[in-house]
């Protein structure tokens, strides 16, 4: 697909991190951006920046996804483009024993369902919402659309602790190919990033020598990821026609340890 002012774009969870390298990569190739995410603030700050809209979501509603595509459309008209960065993650073993007390504890259910309703549902959610709108388009070069979702490494080697989020991304990686065949008769293409570990604003909480023992654990390049490695990939998933129903790790080779 060619990137330019005729397009329109939006990306889930593009106030920050992966999802905001995204927006203003899209941006700088002339693409009209909106912004779903949570963050009021730090969301319009980002829109006003690259001249996009920002809507305010909660993936998990389906009010408020309504809500904000009739907004982006309003004013961008119907998207052409659909990233999923919207995401989040918790660490709580499936069941425990405290060392001090003895006491015994399972994995909160509503704890995991919640993880599974932002990663896995809120995806799905924003996939089938997109492409509805997506089928109205007439075909540019035979396609009408193309839509990147956001796995994780852990989706193939979760570590402890992650069982629920293990469990969402792995439901992003198993519906890619599926989703891809359902909607390949309209011209719609659907690809997975699955990052490994990458420097986000989540992980810059973390203390400096935490950060340099994760970046030398990773094969090559001895780094964390950069937001930016993240959006190069899916404007490659975006712009090259032939890439449709791949799950593609971009993790510097990294394969995680148990913990």
């Amino acid at each position: 697909m060619e990137l330019n002012s005729n397009v329109a774009a939006v990306v889930t969870g593009g106030a920050s991190g992966l999802g905001e390298a995204t927006v203003r990569a899209l941006a700088a190739q002339g693409v009209k951006v909106a912004i779903f995410d949570m963050n009021e603030q730090k969301g319009e700050a980002v829109a006003k920046e690259v001249g996009g809209v920002f809507c305010k979501c909660n993936v998990t509603s389906e009010e408020d996804v309504d809500a904000a595509f009739a907004k982006a459309r309003a004013a961008n008209g119907q998207e052409r483009i659909l990233v999923n960065c919207a995401g989040t993650g918790n660490a709580i073993k499936t069941a425990s024993r405290d060392k001090q007390t003895g006491e015994t504890r399972h994995f909160p259910l509503d704890a995991f369902n919640w993880i599974i309703q932002i990663n896995l549902v809120g995806t799905f959610r924003c996939i089938a919402k997109s492409a509805k709108g997506m089928l109205d388009l007439e075909p540019i070069d035979g396609e009408r659309g193309t839509i990147v979702n956001t796995a994780s490494v852990a989706a193939e080697d979760g570590q402890m602790g992650q069982a629920a989020y293990s469990a969402s991304k792995g439901g992003v990686v198993g519906m890619t190919l599926p989703i891809a065949r359902d909607l390949a008769g309209d011209g719609i293409r659907v690809n997975t990033i699955l990052p490994g570990i990458f420097n986000t604003p989540l992980m810059n909480a973390a203390p400096p020598q935490v950060k340099e023992a994760l970046a030398a654990s990773v094969p090559f390049p001895k780094r964390l990821g950069n937001a930016e490695d993240y959006a190069s990939l899916a404007l490659q998933m975006i712009t090259n026609p032939y890439f449709n129903g791949e799950d593609v790790r971009l993790d510097g080779a990294i394969r995680m340890a148990p913990r």
